[in-house]
């Protein structure tokens, strides 16, 4: 009996990861074949990019800028900036306007408003984000308060205000898409990640919610799941299978707009998307936190042990 038993247990996961797959492949590559996915063409004549210059954002201003957008980069540095716009207009002769704010803060957004105010915006990339220096226990984070002000205005604030500035205007024309960034960390418990991990939980719950919201009025709101990818908050440096570049994610997950709703939007993040969720069916519920906290108590004592280092050279 429990043998028939197990093998049932085996072929019900076998079907769920295999139809699982086929969903990935649909999503990634199919659909765009298909021309299911949103025309980006259709969408309007800017695109507004915040967290501009470094990683994900970087890549998503190259390629809108190759894909005909004119780009607004937003991001807090001036002069990184106008080298990432300089780069673009010369590599793909399109216009730029650039926007320097910090969004640690929250006294930035009637500027915005007023510097956005009259473009055809058909695409926002809610892109900027920020996360702890190093994985940590929330009562032993080192100015904690400011530190979960910051994370807050950048990861939620930045997310709503900027919708908030952008969407009514898509409203009005009946076209436009908003790619919300969130992370693989937001689809299951984050310890010593605590704040990131709800405000990107927050970011996966907007979204979803928004889009119900605005899906009869033509703007497709779309949030994206990813996992590590090469960037100076992951702390990779060389792309894997695992860790795509920003440029190979970024056209990987273009293709799935319009089709799924939230998406890791890189078939092998998909694939850690379905085990997390066959691990939390099938597993005891201690057993992927266990392994989490313990991955991340792993890098919260090298990261320890290299600051340590530092201060007694």
């Amino acid at each position: 009996m429990w043998e028939l038993v197990g093998k049932a247990a085996v072929a019900l996961v076998a079907c769920r990861l295999g139809w699982s797959l086929v969903k990935g492949i649909y999503g990634c590559f199919l659909a765009s074949i298909l021309a299911l996915n949103v025309n980006l063409k259709k969408t309007g004549e800017w695109a507004v990019v915040t967290g501009a210059t470094d990683g994900i954002g970087k890549a998503y201003v190259f390629e809108l800028a190759r894909r005909g957008f004119k780009i607004v980069l937003v991001s807090r540095t001036a002069h990184k900036l106008q080298n990432v716009a300089a780069e673009v207009q010369s590599k793909h002769k399109t216009e730029t306007k650039i926007i320097d704010v910090d969004f640690t803060r929250t006294d930035i957004y009637d500027r915005l408003e007023a510097e956005l105010k009259g473009l055809d915006i058909g695409v926002l990339v809610n892109n900027v984000g920020m996360s702890y220096d190093h994985p940590e226990y929330f009562m032993q984070v080192e100015n904690c308060k400011r530190m979960c002000e910051n994370l807050i205005n950048c990861n939620i604030v930045s997310l709503t205000e900027m919708t908030r500035i952008v969407l009514p205007g898509m409203v009005e024309r009946k076209r436009g898409l908003i790619l919300n960034l969130s992370s693989l960390s937001s689809t299951i418990p984050a310890p010593l990640l605590a704040v990131y991990g709800a405000t990107k939980s927050y970011v996966r719950s907007f979204s979803e919610s928004l889009g119900l919201e605005v899906a009869s009025s033509g703007v497709t709101i779309q949030c994206l799941v990813p996992g590590f990818v090469v960037s100076n908050m992951s702390r990779i440096r060389r792309p894997t299978l695992m860790a795509p570049s920003p440029e190979v994610y970024v056209s990987t997950s273009l293709r799935t707009a319009g089709v799924e709703a939230q998406t890791a939007g890189y078939i092998m993040h998909k694939l850690q998307t379905y085990f997390i969720e066959l691990a939390r069916s099938y597993l005891p519920g201690c057993v992927l936190e266990s392994i989490v906290l313990s991955q991340l108590k792993g890098f919260r004592k090298r990261a320890h042990k290299k600051k340590n280092s530092v201060k007694a050279d």
